[in-house]
């Protein structure tokens, strides 16, 4: 019998006790009455936690800070942020708090954190609350990617409160409990560089190597050694995004996380036909956070953090920002080399196939998927079909299937592994379609779509009789589709 019961739970405060002046601490509204809608009992199970006991009323008002655990110091988090382009000083959780930390069974320290708990003293014009459908929303999709092999923030429960949340109407409000192995973000470190704190900027910088990049700490140089691991982690999670027609759609430097997760899944959907000009966020009226600019502004971000960075980098400021350029400049190498090597993968080509020829075959099938306005993800689980001698359904998808069999002839002299394409190229991917009609049923208070489409999600790479809707695009009628940061 388990003997990991919430209630004794034992909380760290490292991040509140080592890093006081990035955080302020605070307490979660209390919910008049919290329900739980979802709990994720494997992801409780690997925390060390009994799901059970957080299936119990008290249990219930621990996913939403109502009840807090031994050790728990929550905080509402400090941090900067260039948000669409545009630099603010002070953002900070508006409208959540790092409870504190667990070690989970494998021995890592994870971050226990809530979406929607209430006003802090960052809240601005907010009111510090989060509705059902966006915090479902977040399940769903960070679940999908997790299922996925891409590094992500993790959900753990959604509580409805019993309070409504004023939007354009009367909604339900809710309470995600998300689970990350840190929430530091580029922006925390903008806030420590642009007060001129070069000792909390230090002490945050040995914060995350502790947590992250403990390698870093032994190198000639430390902290050009972190930000280099920094850039790598982020030209392979992009390069990821890229790979399965993920759309982030709010790349802020404060949605950006310093340990390579996948963080605030806010207005963000995966393509349905490819497009490289995909928005789906409702506030990016230019495009800046569009699908094919995900690596330039990576970059962006990353260059962000170079300047937070160069007074630990060098003493002088000329070397350390040229020691800073000089690491930036493997961003566009890691991440090219990332995409290459998952192209090749998604055609079943050989890690060893040449650069000049994978590519031609890469940037034509890119463009004939474009031009014919191509379903992503289907096209791609079809192709494992054409690799193994039935190209029909593949080439079914082209309105001009010739310029189809042209592209297959040069694909198909390479002999690819059908069987890699199928290990790396997803059935089931979180359809917006379905997402928004599980979403739609659950604030009806039907959850059953939800829970089928969190189960089909959690097995991407395995097709299986019975569930083509979910492996299907969008019906015609569905139209043109937009995301909102629920707030």
């Amino acid at each position: 019998m388990s003997t990991a019961i919430p209630l004794t739970l034992t909380f760290g405060g490292q991040f509140a006790r080592e890093l006081e002046e990035l955080a302020v601490p605070w307490q979660a509204e209390e919910a008049p009455d919290p329900q739980l809608l979802v709990l994720n009992e494997p992801l409780a199970t690997e925390l060390g936690l009994d799901p059970s006991s957080l299936r119990t009323p008290e249990g219930t008002r621990l996913l939403i800070g109502n009840q807090i655990p031994e050790g728990a110091t929550p905080v509402a988090q400090a941090y900067a942020g260039h948000q669409f382009g545009g630099y603010s000083p002070l953002l900070g959780d508006g409208r959540a708090l790092l409870l504190g930390e667990v070690t989970d069974i494998h021995g890592q320290l994870r971050d226990i954190h809530l979406k929607g708990s209430g006003r802090t003293p960052f809240a601005r014009a907010g009111d510090g609350l989060a509705a059902v459908g966006p915090m479902l929303r977040e399940y769903i999709v960070s679940e999908a990617m997790h299922a996925m092999g891409i590094p992500t923030t993790r959900s753990l429960a959604v509580v409805a409160t019993g309070r409504p949340v004023r939007r354009e109407t009367m909604l339900p409000g809710a309470v995600l409990t998300r689970v990350a192995s840190s929430h530091l973000r580029v922006g925390s470190f903008q806030l420590a560089r642009v007060n001129g704190e070069t000792d909390l900027l230090r002490r945050l910088a040995d914060h995350a190597i502790s947590r992250h990049y403990p390698d870093a700490a032994l190198a000639g140089k430390p902290y050009l050694a972190f930000f280099e691991a920094v850039i790598a982690a982020q030209a392979s999670l992009v390069a990821q995004w890229m790979l399965v027609g993920f759309v982030h759609g709010v790349m802020n430097t404060d949605n950006m996380a310093i340990s390579g997760e996948t963080i605030d899944y806010g207005p963000c959907a995966f393509m349905d036909a490819f497009n490289r000009g995909a928005v789906y966020s409702s506030i990016d009226a230019d495009g800046r956070y569009a699908y094919a600019n995900q690596p330039v502004i990576a970059e962006w971000n990353l260059t962000r953090l170079a300047e937070a960075l160069l007074p630990l980098l060098h003493e002088d400021q000329d070397q350390a920002v040229a020691l800073a350029v000089e690491s930036l400049g493997a961003f566009r190498t890691l991440y090219s080399a990332a995409w290459s090597a998952g192209m090749k993968s998604k055609l079943g080509l050989l890690p060893d196939t040449h650069d000049d020829v994978a590519s031609p075959l890469v940037d034509g099938v890119l463009a004939l998927l474009q031009e014919g306005q191509v379903d992503y993800t289907s096209f791609f689980r079809r192709l494992g079909s054409a690799a193994r001698g039935t190209p029909e359904t593949a080439r079914s998808m082209f309105a001009d299937p010739g310029a189809f069999d042209a592209w297959a002839a040069r694909w198909l002299a390479l002999a690819p592994d059908a069987d890699l394409m199928d290990r790396v190229n997803p059935v089931y991917i979180p359809r917006n379609h379905l997402v928004e009609e599980a979403l739609d049923a659950a604030i009806a208070g039907d959850l059953d779509p939800f829970n089928r489409l969190v189960d089909v999600l959690a097995d991407p790479y395995t097709q299986r009789p019975g569930l083509e809707r979910y492996a299907g695009p969008a019906p015609e009628d569905f139209g043109s589709y937009r995301t909102f940061c629920g707030t």
